[in-house]
């Protein structure tokens, strides 16, 4: 075995396959098609009902329309986001790139609901392509500025998913749905064609069996409590964000706010993004589990809020702002607590750790129409309200165990 002073150990020269190192417009290119693809999945969500009712889809299942994009996503998270581990990473984001921006003007071009349902699943399947471009940032990056590239990546991401609901709301005000998803398909091209002479190459290096590298996410759920409470915690906080931003829409199209009107509703809740570092300080500084507790109990006063107000306008902005805080903090707490656990594992945590979450809001948002309709606003408030509440109950059991 060489040590370190053996003078005859070869010089160390780069392969030619190493990826060059990530620059300032790179970066930026990843932050705005992170952005851009995570938005995807929002556009819809304040739209449903003007979808629902342009495609005569009924009102109480008018909130299947979100949940056929999470389905979509969380299945891509499941089993086309390992495909990273697999494959040159470039070649990959570009075909995943294109597929998203067909399956985008497939869905502005829908004449049915059977294809508006197809397309909105393989957008939410294609949108996942931004969860193969941060792990690249964080490759592509020197060890010394690793965490400002990914911290500026998932801004880009965040910024995205924000942005998108009042975004869809005034375009729709003025284009239509449709009118949505075809200028996301125009933004997509273009971002595609920049990232084909801009993303650079990377072939990993270790190599892992496909489908024993998907078998063992159950394994990891059953073995590691710590990812079980983060899973559970932020299963329940995702659900209950994605109850209140279905509901509301809606609500306040009945009670005859226009889409545009709405847009500046949905706007209050951009301010979420200021969650991320508050989190990320606190969890540096040993804050993790009474972060979490608040972050949490935002998603309880949300629903408080909501249903003291009786869905007020202003009070429904208020509302709005403390779910996002409280999720956006609650997923940057546990994201670190997670990587804290073997490295080896860390994208597998990740890959079940999202897929949980996402399958929860999806099922959320199927429950959503129906409970309005048949139980109305108090209804809604007492299914949001009862996920943090026993979100919060868990915390108190499993944290003290831990």
């Amino acid at each position: 075995m060489r040590t370190m002073n053996d003078s005859s150990a070869p010089a160390a020269t780069p392969r030619d396959d190493a990826p060059a190192p990530i620059g300032f417009a790179t970066t930026m290119l990843f932050a705005v098609a992170c952005g851009a693809l995570a938005g995807n999945l929002y556009y819809a969500q304040p739209l449903v009902a003007l979808i629902a009712q342009s495609m005569g889809l009924s009102t109480t299942a008018e909130s299947l329309i979100f949940t056929a994009a999470q389905f979509g996503y969380a299945i891509g998270l499941l089993f086309l986001v390992p495909l990273g581990d697999l494959f040159e990473n470039r070649r990959l984001i570009l075909a995943v790139m294109v597929m998203n921006v067909a399956s985008l003007a497939g869905l502005a071009l829908a004449p049915g609901l059977s294809t508006l349902f197809a397309m909105i699943l393989v957008v939410g399947f294609t949108s996942t392509a931004a969860q193969v471009i941060v792990p690249l940032a964080a490759s592509l990056a020197p060890a010394a500025r690793r965490g400002a590239v990914v911290g500026n990546v998932m801004t880009g991401l965040f910024v995205g998913i924000l942005l998108a609901r009042p975004a869809s709301s005034f375009i729709a005000d003025h284009l239509g749905w449709r009118g949505v998803f075809a200028l996301s398909a125009v933004l997509v091209t273009g971002l595609t064609i920049w990232g084909a002479f801009a993303i650079p190459r990377r072939v990993p290096q270790a190599r892992h069996a496909y489908l024993r590298l998907i078998g063992s996410l159950a394994h990891l759920m059953a073995t590691e409590p710590v990812l079980r409470r983060r899973t559970a915690y932020q299963t329940a906080m995702f659900s209950a964000f994605t109850v209140f931003w279905t509901a509301s829409p809606i609500v306040l199209l009945r009670q005859g706010y226009t889409p545009s009107e709405i847009a500046l509703f949905a706007l209050a809740g951009v301010s979420g993004v200021f969650a991320a570092p508050v989190a990320g300080r606190m969890a540096d500084r040993g804050f993790a589990r009474p972060g979490t507790a608040v972050a949490i109990g935002l998603g309880l006063i949300t629903f408080l809020i909501a249903w003291i107000s009786q869905a007020n306008f202003w009070a429904l902005m208020v509302a709005g702002v403390l779910i996002d805080f409280g999720v956006q903090g609650n997923m940057v707490l546990s994201q670190r607590e997670l990587y804290q656990l073997d490295e080896a594992i860390r994208s597998r945590l990740t890959a079940a750790y999202m897929t949980t979450f996402f399958l929860g809001g999806a099922v959320a948002s199927a429950l959503t129409s129906p409970v309005l309709t048949l139980f109305g606003w108090t209804g809604i408030c007492l299914l949001g309200g009862l996920l943090p509440l026993t979100a919060l109950a868990y915390f108190a059991v499993a944290e003290r165990r831990g």
